[in-house]
């Protein structure tokens, strides 16, 4: 299967949940994470029920916070 992620391509072998594609990517920080997929933001509490397939893209998104001083 091929994939998008953050705009490179990458090969799994078979569809994940978007749960499952955190750990099999080793995605740091994943309790901070935004995952966008096919131009969607996600809602956390879906993870573990989307399923990611073969053509998909997805985004893992890090918002910061800062500021001037």
């Amino acid at each position: 299967m091929n994939i998008k992620v953050n705009g490179n391509d990458q090969k799994i072998d078979r569809e994940y949940t978007v749960k499952e594609l955190l750990d099999v990517l080793n995605v740091k920080m994943k309790e901070y994470v935004t995952v966008q997929l096919n131009d969607e933001i996600l809602s956390r509490d879906d993870f573990d029920k989307i399923i990611v397939k073969d053509g998909d893209t997805v985004e893992f998104l890090y918002y910061m916070g800062g500021g001037s001083r």
